[in-house]
């Protein structure tokens, strides 16, 4: 018996064959331009740092590589957009990746559950909090800085201007015994007058902000926050060190991309990274911000990132935050 397909049903054959969707081959990555989405504005500290990478992983692409910034709503637009991205290596999400597990503890409503919807390709950096004082107070040390607040008892006060700031903040109080109230600030710099005027007695900020008026003079660094001392500022005794054995946290930042994002392609974005990170100029680019090269393997750094989700419901819990609406 003979099958015999009519015109229509030919072009239906025809029809099918031109508009079944070709598989994304991981060996011809990447033909079109690659995306790195910056969530704050132009101008940011982070816009910088996300621009510096896009200049430099450039070239190795052979491709365009564009900065597109989706600021707002403390990084979860960022956050959501690239969950929700195509995984197919041209939406690359350069941020630190420290923030993006805290969102599912400083958020009552995440968009989305970062741990089942982006993976980390790639490390950059790690970077503390710091501890500052007036530059002119009698503080030389955390040792005379923790003796007076002690004394001073709770007419003592602090700056803030991040969740960070405030889980470190809690945690030296917890480790010493000061009862210091804490004053939040939207930004950093808002702060600076009030701690120069005295109104305040110390801050607990991000490395940009504190080396940048460590260095015109103004605030002096006491302590940071990681457990080791960063290569970076290898003078800036850790507080671990100085007697608060709880206290290790660690900022980073990562490349991370969607969940489901081609194993081969993920090993290319992180050969991208690995070889900006490892150079020189990077490196002096990264101690600017008070950070020093971050290079994990792939597996080590979504452990990582998991166990980072995890920790910040517990810094929520003891720095009593409230998650945001």
């Amino acid at each position: 018996m003979r099958l015999r397909v009519g015109i229509s049903g030919v072009a239906l054959l025809l029809t099918g064959l031109v508009v079944a969707p070709a598989l994304p081959r991981a060996a011809d990555y990447p033909t079109q331009d690659i995306h790195f989405i910056c969530a704050f504005p132009p101008g940011s500290g982070a816009d910088v740092i996300v621009r510096y990478f896009a200049d430099k992983v450039r070239p190795l692409t052979g491709r365009n590589v564009i900065v597109e910034n989706r600021s707002g709503a403390g990084g979860n637009i960022a956050i959501e957009y690239v969950a929700r991205a195509k995984p197919d290596g041209y939406t690359v999400f350069v941020h630190g990746a420290t923030g993006t597990a805290a969102s599912m503890s400083l958020f009552k409503k995440p968009p989305v559950d970062v741990g089942k919807t982006i993976q980390v390709v790639a490390t950059i950096n790690r970077q503390p909090f710091m501890i500052l004082v007036d530059a002119k107070s009698p503080y030389q040390t955390l040792a005379d800085l923790t003796a007076a607040m002690k004394q001073k008892g709770a007419k003592a006060s602090y700056a803030t201007a991040a969740p960070f700031g405030t889980v470190v903040g809690e945690i030296y109080k917890q480790g010493t015994g000061v009862t210091a109230v804490e004053v939040p600030y939207k930004n950093a710099i808002d702060s600076l007058n009030d701690q120069l005027s005295g109104s305040l007695d110390y801050a607990v900020h991000d490395p940009v902000y504190a080396l940048a008026e460590q260095r015109k003079g103004d605030l002096r660094i006491l302590a940071v926050s990681t457990a080791d001392r960063l290569k970076a500022n290898p003078d800036f005794p850790t507080m671990k060190e100085l007697g608060i054995t709880d206290l290790d946290l660690m900022g980073w930042w990562a490349a991370m991309v969607p969940q489901g994002t081609p194993k081969p392609i993920a090993d290319q974005i992180n050969k991208w990274f690995d070889q900006v990170v490892a150079t020189e100029e990077t490196r002096k680019f990264l101690a600017s911000f008070g950070g020093d090269q971050l290079t994990l393997p792939q597996d080590k750094a979504q452990e990582l990132f998991l166990k980072d989700i995890n920790n910040w419901a517990d810094y929520v819990r003891i720095a009593k935050i409230v998650p945001s609406g």
